[in-house]
């Protein structure tokens, strides 16, 4: 069986929908699986693709392509994606994205005789949608309201696919013992993720120097990773107040890119506070837990991740989301 995903973005989305590679192929053990995403995502599937999960990354530049779509180079890089997109004829095709993009990617995908394009039939709580992801399915699957993005994904793949849900989700992102016992002898790091899509998504500079300094005094050195000037000049405000002084520990580059690093060694996590809608559909699973039977993860390492919107300082399970976790367990997320 040939299965094309399509969830295109951004980063948590993306990593919130890897478990479901692992419940096809524990209930599809034969299945062929494609994903289609954008370029700025695809190192995120890099080791799935590496284990044989998946067997083809197809990327695309849709965010870019729409800044200049009549450029020479915007039209010979889509005629090469959508060669791509069809050369293969799927048996299904999910469009776990739920956005006018993603229906026109799942719409020109070749389907094979008796296949069919499945989609989400509704909005649900906190999450974007847009109706032509169920007019151009053959199958819109209804979703309740409220429910975390993980587990939407992962129902919507179990309903389009006939397939009992596995209760415990598995990410699928293994770690090879060599690096595993470099990781347990290394220093605890946790990164701070400021850097967000969206501003109502930026958790309070002073809230980050909170829990830096508490997370400090307990041991862990703080990673500031950034990606833009913005990035670079929030990293270096959090590292002054963690460091006390105005330089950002660490060695960003002159062009904004890099990781600093605060404070010293490291033993136990912490929490934060804030809630929005996004990390309520995108963040700990509590509630989703005790509804769905979803437990611990499989696999470890020894860095743990505390990303902006979060409301809530998790164990990281074996990938990253947008609110905080550790490579290990899961703990509500």
């Amino acid at each position: 069986m040939k299965i094309l995903l399509v969830k295109l973005s951004s980063l948590g989305d993306v990593v919130h929908t890897l478990p479901v590679v692992q419940d096809i192929l524990d209930a599809r053990p034969g299945a062929q699986i494609d994903w289609v995403v954008e370029q700025a995502f695809a190192p995120l599937l890099s080791p799935l693709l590496a284990s044989g999960h998946v067997q083809h990354v197809i990327t695309c530049a849709l965010r870019r392509w729409r800044k200049a779509p009549l450029a020479a180079a915007t039209r010979a890089e889509w005629c090469a994606f959508k060669k791509q997109l069809q050369a293969v004829p799927y048996d299904a095709v999910i469009d776990l994205q739920g956005l006018t993009k993603s229906a026109v990617v799942a719409r020109l995908a070749r389907l094979a005789p008796g296949g069919k394009r499945y989609a989400l039939a509704n909005q649900t709580e906190g999450s974007a949608y847009e109706a032509p992801t169920r007019w151009v399915a053959d199958v819109a699957i209804a979703m309740a309201p409220h429910i975390h993005a993980m587990q939407r994904g992962r129902e919507l793949c179990a309903r389009a696919l006939g397939y009992t849900l596995p209760p415990v989700p598995d990410f699928g992102l293994k770690v090879p013992p060599a690096l595993m016992e470099r990781a347990q002898d290394a220093p605890e790091i946790i990164a701070f993720v400021h850097g967000t899509s969206r501003a109502d998504k930026q958790w309070p500079l002073e809230n980050w120097i909170t829990l830096g300094r508490q997370l400090i005094a307990q041991g862990y050195r703080i990673a500031l990773p950034h990606g833009s000037a913005n990035e670079l000049a929030t990293s270096q405000a959090i590292a002054a107040a963690l460091n006390g002084d105005d330089e950002l520990g660490g060695s960003p580059s002159s062009k904004g890119r890099g990781t600093g690093f605060a404070g010293p060694q490291a033993q136990r996590p912490l929490g934060g506070q804030r809630r929005t809608r996004s990390a309520e559909r995108g963040g700990q699973l509590d509630r989703h837990r005790r509804a769905h039977g979803l437990g611990q993860n499989r696999g470890r390492t020894g860095h743990r991740c505390a990303a902006a919107g979060g409301d809530h300082q998790r164990r990281f399970g074996p990938g990253v989301s947008r609110h905080g976790h550790r490579h290990g367990q899961t703990d509500g997320g």
